[in-house]
């Protein structure tokens, strides 16, 4: 009995308050005839744990509307301004003086994108004129004494990639190449991102097997090992960010740092298109948002999580295209959510609690589910997705929760496993895990770090 005691108040008092995510971020589009007022999308935005927001334009209003929010904001030239930002500095600085002066601090404007997807354009033009309009708009940033506070970039499509399979052998198209060496030189000299678009989506479109389902919405699978490295992913988003970060490093800027300005998964589409649905856009977001919680990162970029932007806050009613370009959106255009992917403030706890935390039932005689022993951490991250993706409350293994030490995977696995079997019908497969998890009546205390103080003790137990 005592030994169930200190499982349970393992429970009780690993608990963390979470507020906001600085790696997790909005695509705010507006090709829409039916969105909420600024104003009202500012309050929406500050109700979540998103903590930036990125427009693909620079519209005064929403970024007044942001003002004194602390909710980063990235604002973008559209590839109609480029040749004008390219042949006359006095346009950028024009753009600065319109777009940003008038705002800023208040409104707390932390990139610029010059561009959208320049490259696979594949006009000659406009790509030659993206780096003289990027360096005339980073000179204005400069000349407004801004410099290192507002940074710039452009953002790419996955396409500027030759090859992405497997992920080390990451390279970008021959035909790309000259363009970006003179865009990656400018982003390492000024500390700024390259932005990229990942859609696990899409692959999913172009190989709809069930495994690459499970694969793409970071739910256990068997994995997929890189022939080149001997390394297994377990989720595709991983594998399409190393495979950029295998690309720049091929290009000779490895440490310039990835960003990505735009990953999603529609909820609805036409009839004849293949992965679209509720289930699987919650599963996508959700279990994105958990993995990049657990700061584990990539096999190629371990313990750190890569900028993210979701696509999107609203549908687009507008957006030309098959269904699901019009079906990214996690909220209604009445501020309700289409889906609950765990980033509003009002379903997480509050920061004072007024009663203990409910205690989870009373283990069964194999009461607890705990990691199978050999299980590579690749697996193990897998199974933790997946679990924190199904809606329980995996705050206490996050930085600075309560059973966030010791931070490994193994430890949180093993706590997010056993919440989830406890918080289900307890049935041998609700912990199964793809294989990688066993019921015990052992206590698995080795997992967790209790840090109890007799104060608590004696606060749960009376």
């Amino acid at each position: 009995m005592a030994t169930f005691f200190v499982f349970l108040l393992s429970f009780l008092i690993c608990f963390h308050f979470s507020s906001a995510e600085p790696f997790i971020g909005v695509n705010y589009g507006q090709v829409a005839d039916n969105l909420p007022t600024p104003s009202a999308t500012a309050k929406l935005l500050k109700s979540t744990s998103i903590e930036k927001v990125r427009l693909y334009g620079a519209d005064p209003a929403i970024i007044k509307a942001l003002a004194n929010t602390e909710i980063g904001i990235v604002i973008g030239a559209a590839n109609g301004d480029i040749p004008s930002l390219a042949s006359d500095p006095n346009s950028a600085a024009h753009w600065i003086n319109s777009n940003v002066l008038p705002f800023y601090p208040a409104s707390k404007i932390i990139l610029i994108t010059v561009g959208n997807e320049v490259l696979t354009t594949n006009d000659p033009n406009l790509i030659n004129q993206l780096l003289p309009a990027m360096q005339n708009m980073q000179n204005a940033i400069n000349g407004a004494s801004l410099g290192g506070k507002i940074k710039v970039s452009t953002v790419h499509s996955m396409a500027v990639l030759g090859q992405s399979d497997p992920p080390s052998s990451g390279l970008f198209s021959p035909s790309y190449q000259p363009a970006l060496k003179g865009l990656l030189q400018f982003n390492k000299d000024n500390g700024s991102p390259f932005a990229i678009n990942p859609y696990p989506f899409f692959a999913y479109q172009s190989d709809s097997r069930p495994e690459t389902l499970a694969f793409c919405l970071f739910q256990p699978n068997a994995g997929r090992v890189d022939s080149g490295n001997g390394i297994k992913y377990m989720n595709m988003f991983d594998a399409q960010v190393d495979s950029v970060h295998s690309a720049l490093s091929a290009m000779g800027f490895k440490d310039v740092e990835i960003m990505v300005a735009e990953t999603g998964w529609p909820y609805s589409g036409d009839s004849n298109e293949v992965g679209p649905s509720i289930e699987n856009a919650k599963a996508y977001n959700g279990n994105l948002i958990a993995h990049l919680k657990s700061m584990v990162g990539t096999p190629l970029m371990p313990g750190k999580s890569v900028d993210t932007y979701l696509f999107a806050l609203y549908d687009e009613d507008l957006k030309p295209g098959p269904g699901s370009e019009r079906a990214f959106g996690l909220y209604k255009p009445d501020l309700s959510m289409i889906y609950d992917v765990g980033i509003s403030k009002s379903s997480q706890t509050p920061s004072t609690p007024k009663t203990p935390v409910t205690p989870q039932p009373k283990p069964t005689a194999t009461g607890w589910c705990v990691p199978k022993a050999g299980i590579s951490d690749a697996q193990l991250q897998s199974s933790l997705d997946y679990a924190c993706g199904q809606g329980i409350d995996c705050s206490p293994i996050q930085p600075g929760g309560a059973c966030f030490e010791p931070n490994t995977v193994a430890s949180h696995a093993a706590f997010a496993m056993n919440l989830y079997y406890q918080s289900s019908a307890k049935n041998p497969w609700n912990c199964d895990f793809s294989q990688t998890a066993t019921l015990t009546s052992q206590n698995p205390s080795k997992y967790t770090s209790l840090k109890l103080h007799l104060s608590s003790i004696a606060f749960y137990l009376r």
